[in-house]
């Protein structure tokens, strides 16, 4: 089934851009953001619209009358309620101004409905010849900015639900980035777990059947995310290929490097976060990572590259999880381990018990990183998937005197142990939406890149997503103000950002 807003596209006289001059734009785009975010830091935010200096926000999401609506229409979406009122809660005073008041309960709920949701059938056939059909979708969520743009999951537990949490969410990370990105998520309830590789080839090649008719470079450009890895990007690309007849496109982002694929795209999201951490660990601890016993949670590819920069930073990386289990690193994840995860992972794609004899640490069955009482936790990273951290996870977390939570994955903290990490404001704790950030910016670059036909190298690739993270961080501080928090001026910062889009597009008025 689909359901569009229009279904015939509107012809247009605009010659194209070329894809030369589609590249510096975006580039000059990217260098302006990033140079007003040096210079103007904390006034940035503020010169958008004028909004209440005291930033802190309402504890009580059922102060918040005007979702009410909402809440009744979505009430079998919790996941993506959840999303909605953590923001919301986040921004309430913008709510209460007396001047913009009115115009930003509107927007935020402008906000909270996708412009259009596409769904769609996905058959495929096993190995024994024997057909299943999959459900597929794409939720292309705000365009007020740009593109739509965000990743594809492929899990069993994926629903339109929870991709309009991840879509909603996308959009102010995407914000936050500077570049000109709107925001969408897409995927399907299949399980790549188990499959044989020419499974996973031909169910990859029957989605992109279907979803090529709703992507392009300046329409939406989808990505990976859990269960979509450079193997299925690339499997997905080559089936856009055969079917448009259209070589060297940027419609996908997070491509091998032999088809336009960008430099460093794999470690973006991981090295980010924990770039992001650095500065808040620096700026607001005056301390740094060195020697800090840091937890992480996941072992897919965020999880794998913050704790390989971690170790080049010199911490001591005490954990990484999958369902199954939890791998503990008492003195610190080695080198050595860290190839043998990748080994396993990426290469024999096995689970984490298969490595209890062959790495430094001891495995654990059945429990997370944030239920075992005895892991030193100085800084958490939960980089695995939604909801993972609930309340007795963040209890457990400040009991044991943790300093930070930096959100590797998307919504990691239930809304309960929101709750309990806001009670001590001088613990840092940074929403995904900024934090794992990195990934969706360096796909922009790659998005460039394509357009310009051009290929950067590795060392320009990361001092971009340097001052891209820098950037990020200067922008939710100075939204913060001196009274708010990191959490509540990363959410500021995004939802002005395209409130203010969304009045000058005369969308919102």
């Amino acid at each position: 089934m689909e359901t569009r807003f229009g279904t015939k596209e509107r012809k247009t006289t605009m010659m194209p851009l070329s894809p030369r001059g589609v590249n510096m734009i975006l580039i000059i785009f990217m260098f302006i953001n990033l140079q007003i975010q040096k210079i103007h830091g904390n006034n940035q935010i503020n010169t958008i619209m004028s909004t209440p200096k005291n930033p802190q926000a309402c504890t009580n999401p059922l102060k918040l009358d005007f979702l009410h609506d909402l809440r009744s229409k979505y009430e079998h979406q919790p996941v993506f309620l959840q999303a909605v009122e953590e923001m919301a809660i986040a921004i309430e005073p913008l709510f209460n101004d007396p001047e913009n008041g009115d115009f930003y309960r509107k927007a935020f709920l402008y906000l909270t409905e996708p412009e259009r949701m596409i769904s769609f059938h996905v058959p495929w056939m096993d190995d024994e010849g024997k057909q299943h059909v999959n459900r597929g979708w794409r939720v292309e969520f705000s365009s007020a900015l740009g593109p739509y743009k965000g990743g594809l999951r492929f899990h069993p537990t994926v629903n339109d639900g929870i991709l309009k949490f991840l879509g909603f969410e996308q959009i102010f990370k995407n914000a936050l980035t500077g570049l000109p990105l709107g925001g969408g998520k897409g995927g399907s309830d299949f399980d790549p777990k188990g499959k044989s590789e020419a499974e996973v080839r031909r169910f990859c090649e029957s989605f992109m059947t279907q979803l090529c008719r709703y992507i392009g470079p300046s329409t939406d450009v989808p990505a990976g995310d859990i269960g979509v890895g450079g193997r299925e990007i690339g499997y997905m690309y080559g089936q856009y290929k055969r079917l448009s007849n259209k070589h060297g496109e940027g419609v996908l982002t997070g491509k091998g490097p032999l088809f336009g694929g960008i430099q460093l795209r794999p470690e973006a999201t991981g090295f980010g976060t924990v770039y992001m951490a650095q500065h808040a660990i620096e700026d607001k601890l005056k301390s740094t990572l060195e020697g800090s016993h840091c937890a992480i949670s996941g072992s897919g590819n965020v999880a794998q590259y913050a704790s390989k920069m971690l170790i080049d930073l010199g911490a001591k990386v005490v954990s990484v999880s999958d369902s199954d289990g939890t791998l503990v690193f008492d003195d610190g994840m080695t080198n050595d381990d860290w190839e043998q995860l990748i080994e396993a992972k990426q290469v024999k794609r096995m689970r984490l018990s298969a490595l209890k004899n062959t790495v430094s640490g001891r495995y654990i069955a059945s429990r997370s990183p944030w239920t075992l009482p005895d892991l030193p936790v100085m800084f958490a990273f939960p980089c695995a998937t939604q909801n993972e951290i609930d309340e007795d996870g963040a209890s457990l977390l400040m009991s044991k005197g943790a300093m930070g939570v930096f959100e590797g994955a998307n919504l990691p903290v239930t809304a309960e142990g929101q709750e309990i990490l806001r009670m001590k404001p001088e613990v840092l704790y940074i929403p995904g939406k900024a934090a794992n950030a990195g990934g969706v910016g360096v796909s922009g670059l790659e998005m460039s890149q394509n357009a310009g036909k051009t290929y950067w190298k590795r060392e320009k690739v990361d001092i971009m997503l340097k001052e891209m993270m820098s950037g990020v961080y200067q922008q939710m501080k100075g939204a913060a103000g001196e009274d708010g928090t990191l959490e509540q001026g990363c959410n500021r910062a995004g939802f002005l950002k395209v409130a203010h889009a969304l009045k000058e597009l005369g969308w919102v008025y």
